[in-house]
């Protein structure tokens, strides 16, 4: 049975991708377009199955584009970021006609078994994982900065059921030693997250080394140049859970989601290990850190859980440093400028036992403010450019952890202000307010005009 054609309509090429790189994954061929007048003419040409249509399109309406849908006879789905409740979703019902509706973010899979009762997919073998996250070759590069938190916050039902637990800080000498050997001055401590552990698996090695990226059936790849954010919004928006893996060079890193939240990441970088990470804390040295990894390379076990039995760190130890690793690797790849990407659904985070809990929108405001450069932050907010609020954001601004000052500037960027007008009126560091205003645009919360 040949793949139904479905077509996908929205101006964000990243949920774009996503969604695209899923349909194709569950069956379909997908065509996509990013406008109203482009997805018509595809639509004419290409005949599709059924069409998912985003509602605020940058030259037709959604619902303009439904219409003509419906002298095509191609039925659609429609779905938003900005109209939503009730009214909305009887508007697309029962004026347009569509055969369902979703408000962003939306559960993906809710959306699939939509365009599935519409029109069944193909039967495909499942597709696999762009990495090898079994074993691979080492890199070692020098470290991107590390983001250091005074404490993580987890629930552990190995510990305490699901009560909450606040794990020690890392002490002063311990975070100056890590700040020497790897982080850039510019690094500071930021605000805690919370990691969730589950019962603590015991299997193979801690720190699965990452193969390069292949191009397969069912994997999505791009370039990474200043998406990141978007590719993050793109899973949340989707409620998506998957992979996305990042490779520039030789280093290869992976960002492991559920339900649309980052989770879990991975790295090949040995400086991201967590031996090295350790004795980069300070909290084990060199002959430990070998003897471990020897150790746990022979009975096939933990680096953590080796530690544990040498009695070099104990379990809250153990899930601290864990989560502290988990979230340098989260951080450490807004530094990075290139690359590529590719895209996969294998739900692997659930196999791991330690989840770090941080709302996407958070780790870009502090990704973007705490590892772009100045150079960057200049060259995507020009000082001519004028912030204007967005009409389809990303995330609700309720989501968003502003400053005192943050919050005091945002209802300014009006557009009626310039960013040099407005880095005047804050009253801040010109990099300060650069990186807030490159966050907030991050997060499609502003627009620039």
């Amino acid at each position: 049975m040949s793949a139904p054609r479905i077509l996908v309509v929205d101006d964000n090429p990243e949920l774009l991708t996503l969604l695209s790189s899923a349909f194709e994954e569950a069956g379909y061929s997908v065509l996509t377009a990013p406008r109203g007048r482009t997805a018509l003419d595809l639509a004419r040409k290409e005949k599709p199955v059924l069409a998912v249509i985003d509602i605020l399109l940058p030259d037709l309406m959604g619902y303009d584009v439904a219409e003509a849908l419906k002298r095509l006879r191609v039925p659609f789905i429609l779905m938003s970021g900005v109209h939503k409740g009730g009214k909305a979703s009887t508007m697309a019902l029962d004026r347009y006609g569509a055969l369902a509706f979703f408000e962003k973010p939306f559960d993906r899979r809710k959306l699939l078994d939509a365009v599935r009762k519409a029109a069944p997919g193909a039967a495909r073998a499942p597709a696999e994982l762009a990495f090898d996250v079994e074993s691979g070759p080492q890199v070692a590069e020098a470290a991107e900065a590390m983001q250091l938190t005074a404490r993580i916050d987890l629930k552990s039902g190995s510990l305490r059921g699901t009560s909450p637990l606040q794990l020690k800080p890392m002490n002063r000498e311990q975070v100056a030693r890590m700040r020497e050997k790897g982080a850039s001055p510019a690094s500071r401590p930021i605000r805690a997250d919370r990691v969730n552990t589950g019962p603590i698996a015991r299997g193979s090695e801690t720190d699965p080394l990452l193969q390069p990226m292949v191009e397969k059936e069912g994997i999505r790849r791009g370039d990474l140049k200043d998406n990141l954010p978007h590719l993050l919004a793109a899973f949340y928006n989707a409620k998506e859970t998957g992979e996305l893996g990042l490779m520039k060079g030789q280093v290869k890193k992976i960002i492991f989601f559920e339900s649309g939240f980052p989770v879990f990441a991975l790295s090949n970088l040995v400086a991201d290990r967590l031996g090295q990470f350790l004795v980069r804390a300070g909290k084990i040295d060199e002959q430990t850190m070998r003897q471990a990894a020897d150790e746990a390379s022979r009975k096939k076990q933990r680096t953590g859980d080796v530690l544990i039995q040498m009695g070099a760190l104990d379990e809250e130890e153990r899930l601290y440093y864990i989560g502290q690793q988990i979230k340098s690797i989260l951080y450490s790849v807004f530094a990075w400028e290139e690359g590529v990407f590719t895209l996969s659904f294998q739900a692997m985070a659930r196999k791991e036992a330690i989840k770090l809990d941080i709302h996407p929108a958070n780790l870009i405001m502090r990704g973007v403010k705490k590892l772009y450069k100045p150079e960057r932050l200049k060259r995507l907010m020009p000082q001519s450019a004028r912030p204007t609020p967005s009409r389809d954001p990303s995330f609700n601004l309720s989501d968003v952890e502003l400053q005192a000052w943050e919050a005091h500037l945002l209802p300014r960027c009006d557009g009626s202000r310039s960013v040099a007008e407005l880095v005047k009126l804050a009253g801040k560091p010109e990099s300060d307010v650069l990186g807030t205003l490159v966050a907030l645009t991050s997060l499609r919360v502003l627009d620039l005009s």
